[in-house]
Formats: structure tokens, sequence, C-alpha cells
């Protein structure tokens, strides 16, 4: 805070002069305030106002509108919950098609949503890594049976082996960040079906 140095004319009140005596400093008058002369506004120059909603010409700085992960789970969930009827389940075994109509109308926008029925002892190659969707995400969800998710390096050996529980979905990243595969593993005695949710 600035300090004031006081003329040498000064007088300074006394100690027995009382507090409303002392007058205050006289207040600024409005003829005395300074006016600012003001011409036409314009928003030239000022970028982040002229280009507001505006898209932007540079690649890397696109929108790209992702859905969250809460919706994938919510839509795998709500297709398990649909694919609890046999009928529905798919004839074709051993390889990933769209759901049934009754399962998809759970996911909304660019959610996909297939699904596979596994015999025993038999697998289905999961998530593929995807040059159009670099950082996609898939989530599988168990509708019935016993199935485990493998993951293996380039060269065929396990990295991890974790088991998909019922009623628990299970998020998959591309595989992208680390070389390798992934497959889906029918462990039980009975006929396995799984669903996945893509973004």
């Amino acid at each position: 805070m600035p300090q004031r140095t006081l003329a040498p004319t000064t007088v300074l009140p006394s100690s027995d002069t009382p507090v409303s005596a002392v007058a205050a400093p006289a207040a600024r008058r409005p003829s005395e305030s300074r006016t600012v002369a003001t011409g036409p506004v314009s928003l030239e120059g000022i970028g982040d106002v002229v280009d507001a909603g505006r898209p932007s010409g540079y690649a890397h700085l696109g929108e790209r509108r992702l859905p969250t992960l809460g919706r994938l789970v919510s839509a795998a969930r709500g297709a398990a919950t649909s694919l609890r009827r046999p009928a529905l389940w798919p004839t074709r075994r051993g390889h990933w098609q769209p759901a049934p109509h009754a399962a998809r109308r759970h996911a909304s926008g660019r959610l996909r949503v297939t699904t596979v029925a596994l015999e025993p002892n038999s697998f289905v190659a999961g998530p593929a890594e995807r040059s159009d969707v670099p950082h996609g995400m898939e989530v599988l969800y168990l509708v019935s049976g016993r199935a485990h998710l493998i993951a293996s390096a380039p060269d065929g050996q396990m990295r991890s082996a974790s088991e998909l529980s019922e009623g628990r979905a299970r998020v998959v990243g591309a595989p992208g960040g680390r070389p390798g595969h992934h497959f889906l593993v029918n462990t039980g005695d009975e006929v396995a079906v799984v669903v996945r949710v893509t973004a």
C-alpha cells in the first residue's frame, strides 16, 4: 500500500479532539472525474471472440466426441440383460457378430454392440488395433457360461489371464500401447456368451 507524506503545514488532531470533529477527505465531484473518449467497439483482432464456435483449421485440435466409459458399461449391461434368453444367442459359434436388435437398442450414438457364443475349450480373437480409432475402447460383459480374457505377446507368450465375472464389465483398451493380441477363451463346460460394446 503506498504511503503518503504529510505537508509541513498539516495540523494533526490532538488526542482530545473527538473523532467526529476530524474532517473526512473531500469527495471527488463528478465534474473532476476523468472522462474517457469511447469510439466504436470492434472485435477485429480479438481472435478468441471472433473465432468462437468455428472449426479449427488444425487437425490435431479437432474435437472428438468420445462416449464415456459409463455409457459403454451401461450399454453392455443392458445388452447382456436382453440376451439372457437363449433364443437370442448367436447360432453361429466362434465369431463376433452384430447383436440382435433387442440388445442393440441399449446403445446410442456410435456405439457398436456385437456378441459371440463359444463352445467349451474354444476361443475367439479379442479387440484388434484399428488405425481409424487409435484410442478406442471396448467393454466385455459375460452373459452366460465361463470365460477368460487372455493377453499375449507378439510371439504368442501369454502375458495375463483374467476371468470375466458375471454381472461385471471388463474394460479392454485398444492394444496400440503394447504390441500383442487378446483372446477370449471359454474355460467352462457349457456354451459361453459374451457381449462386446465398442466405441
